[in-house]
C-alpha cells in the first residue's frame, strides 16, 4: 500500500481535492482535523501544552483555541514550540490509521507536510497549487477575515512555489484548468504503481 501526502497552501483547495479522492474510494486522513482531536484527547500532549502555555490552555478539558491562537499567531517561536509537540503526535496517529487501511493507496491531507517532516513517512506527495491572489480571495470569503489576516497565516507556511517543487505531482486548482481529470489521471497512476502496471 502506498502512502501519499496531499498538501498545499492555505486556500489552495486541498480539502476539495481530498474529497474527490474519497469519492474514488481512497481513504483520506485529514491531519489538521486529527491534530485538533489529538490536542483534546492525548493526555500526555495536553500536559505538555499546559506546561508550555499555562493552565489557561484548556477549559473544562478542551483546548482553549482562542487563548492558544492569541499566543501563537503573532509569535513564530511559540508556534514552532506548539508544532514541535503536536506534529509528532499527529504523525504517530496517522501511521496507526494507515496501517489499518487495505486500499491500494491512502492519502494524508495536511497543510504542513514538509514543515513537520512527515514527508519522510510517505511514498509520494501531491501538491495543490492555486495563485496567491485566488487563495487570499478564497480564504477571506470562507473565513470572513481580512487580507492582512490571511497573509499572516500564509507567512507561517513554506512559500507555495518552493512547496510545489518539493512535491512529486502537482494539481492545478486555479479555476481555469479542470481539476477532476487531473485527479483521475493521478489516481490511475497510483493504482498502476501498486499493481505494477504503469498507466
Amino acid at each position: 500500500m502506498l502512502k501519499v501526502g496531499l498538501t498545499g497552501g492555505i486556500g489552495s483547495g486541498k480539502s476539495t481535492i481530498a474529497a474527490m479522492f474519497e469519492a474514488l474510494g481512497i481513504p483520506v486522513y485529514y491531519a489538521d482535523d486529527a491534530a485538533k482531536e489529538i490536542m483534546n484527547e492525548d493526555e500526555e500532549l495536553k500536559l505538555e501544552i499546559i506546561s508550555l502555555f499555562g493552565s489557561e490552555s484548556y477549559t473544562e478539558g478542551k483546548l482553549n483555541r482562542k487563548f492558544i491562537a492569541s499566543l501563537v499567531f503573532n509569535d513564530k517561536s511559540k508556534l514552532e514550540s506548539l508544532n514541535a509537540l503536536v506534529h509528532p503526535a499527529t504523525i504517530r496517529a496517522a501511521d496507526k490509521w494507515m496501517q489499518k487501511q487495505s486500499s491500494p493507496y491512502v492519502i494524508k491531507e495536511a497543510a504542513l507536510i514538509f514543515e513537520s517532516g512527515s514527508q519522510d513517512q510517505l511514498d509520494y506527495v501531491i501538491g495543490v497549487f492555486a495563485p496567491q491572489t485566488l487563495r487570499i480571495h478564497r480564504v477571506m470569503k470562507r473565513d470572513g477575515v481580512t487580507k492582512d489576516e490571511v497573509l499572516k497565516r500564509m507567512s507561517n507556511q513554506i512559500d507555495d512555489e518552493i512547496k510545489m517543487r518539493l512535491c512529486n505531482f502537482v494539481i492545478k486548482n486555479d479555476d481555469y484548468e479542470a481539476v477532476l481529470p487531473q485527479v483521475l489521471d493521478l489516481h490511475n497512476k497510483l493504482i498502476g504503481e501498486t499493481t505494477g502496471v504503469l498507466m
